[in-house]
């Protein structure tokens, strides 16, 4: 760990030089420190970590380019940008220092407006890049395998086995309900490989139209379609060398199933109407909420496929299997709430925590989620009491308890049943499939294969 940063080392053997620098630097606001020697330089660089180097290339005993070398052996996750200084007929060796790793040359004699400029977009690099590993260190600590909330025997298991099945190229399928944390999950396991540092791109098969959900993965050349006026690389393109995470693949079209089955077998992508596939360097991971065995005896996914997506499956357990985490989890939202909205709430009380302990949580996690930055928000004490969670809770609970099905002696027929649910949830949505399917808590294709599947007809409600 440094003692304190600097912006700037110059590094050159003569003393007028390096005053010269120092005093047009400083002057441009900048942190500035010198060195006349390579050794010099190397201790200065150790205890300050400076952001930018400008080092003179020819100095007795060793260069600048030995300067190079030393500062790329240290291998430091944020390295500086080093620019090398160089009369004119040393150019070449200037420019084999940039293909070492240096940033830029800048020949003498030195014009001060240049070396102004070049420091200054030096120093804009090293900042973008530094940001972008804070960003980075922010992913890998959210993400970060320890940090998924559970202690139950459940959640203990799961988290055994991502750690193992994390560092691998294995594909893996993840089934849980919604609200359990199905892309959390995905993407602790992305942090926790050898893909880190490439892209993770998700995409829900479920949103988005079957024609765009293909250009989407795939791309297009340019005449491909009606509107395709330039080619456009496809997620399994962008994504090369990292994770694709395939949210709902239940919901996937089968012709797009076929698709993604070679591409998973091959490695081999073809944009929309080209000609020559290419090869692509994908880690796949699936999810649904649904079960894939009872879509594939409906015809309604490949088994093939579904062979190919579970070699390793990983099954979520919803809230109400896993009520012991519940305490854990409060504190971890109630933790992340506060930061949020500069609150200091202390916990929940007892009934609370009793409550939450009883309800059944149809939306499992997410909806504790919401439930307590609701409550974080609106509640004026330090400390959570009932009255701020009951209409959540009691709510939802009421919707569930107006359900009422007597069960005859003489048995009834499951399939007249999920009828009738059916065209009640259309006439409760007013005719419009969409939200007849989330009355459901079903899936806008879902909802209609089941609608066409007893042949019914929107005039039926």
């Amino acid at each position: 760990m440094s003692d304190f940063n600097i912006d700037i080392l110059v590094v050159d053997d003569e003393p007028l030089q390096r005053d010269i620098l120092k005093t047009i630097l400083s002057g441009e606001g900048y942190l500035v420190e010198t060195a006349s020697s390579v050794d010099e330089a190397i201790k200065i660089v150790k205890k300050t970590s400076p952001r930018v180097i400008l080092t003179d290339l020819k100095m007795p005993e060793k260069t600048g380019m030995d300067l190079l070398e030393e500062i790329n052996r240290m291998n430091t996750s944020n390295p500086p940008a080093i620019i090398i200084m160089t009369a004119f007929g040393t150019i070449a060796s200037a420019v084999e220092a940039i293909k070492k790793g240096a940033y830029d040359y800048l020949t003498k004699p030195l014009d001060k407006e240049t070396v102004i400029l070049k420091i200054k977009q030096a120093m804009e690099r090293q900042n973008l890049l530094y940001e972008n590993l804070q960003l980075k260190n922010v992913l890998y600590e959210r993400f970060n395998i320890d940090g998924i909330v559970g202690k139950s025997s459940k959640m203990k298991g799961l988290l055994d086995t991502i750690r193992k099945v994390a560092p691998t190229n294995a594909t893996v399928l993840i089934l849980g309900e919604s609200g359990t944390g199905k892309e959390l999950i995905a993407r602790a396991i992305h942090y926790n490989s050898l893909r880190k540092d490439r892209p993770f791109t998700p995409i829900n098969c479920a949103s988005i139209p079957e024609n765009l959900l293909e250009s989407e993965l795939f791309g297009y050349e340019a005449g491909a379609f009606t509107g395709a006026t330039s080619r456009k690389k496809g997620l399994f393109e962008t994504t090369n060398g990292g994770t694709l995470f395939l949210d709902e693949i239940g919901d996937m079209p089968l012709n797009l199933q076929a698709k993604l089955l070679r591409v998973l077998q091959d490695g081999e992508v073809r944009r929309l109407g080209g000609k020559e596939s290419f090869k692509v360097d994908i880690r796949t991971i699936a999810a649904t909420h649904q079960d894939l065995e009872s879509l594939i005896e409906e015809g309604r996914f490949r088994e093939d496929l579904y062979y190919r997506l579970r070699v390793v499956t990983l099954r979520i357990p919803p809230l109400r299997e896993r009520k012991e985490d519940i305490p854990l989890l409060i504190d971890f939202f109630l933790d992340k709430y506060n930061r949020e909205f500069g609150k200091a709430i202390k916990g929940v009380d007892t009934q609370v925590l009793q409550a939450f302990m009883n309800y059944h949580w149809p939306g499992n996690v997410r909806q504790l989620q919401s439930v307590i930055e609701r409550a974080v928000i609106m509640t004026e004490g330090d400390t959570i009491i009932y009255d701020d969670v009951k209409d959540e809770l009691t709510l939802k609970q009421r919707r569930l308890d107006t359900l009422e099905i007597d069960i005859p002696d003489e048995g009834l027929i499951f399939e007249e049943l999920e009828k009738t649910l059916l065209i009640k949830a259309m006439k409760k949505a007013n005719n419009v499939a969409k939200k007849a399917a989330e009355l459901l808590g079903m899936s806008y294709k879902t909802f209609w294969y089941r609608w066409e599947k007893y042949g019914l007809k929107k005039d039926d409600r």
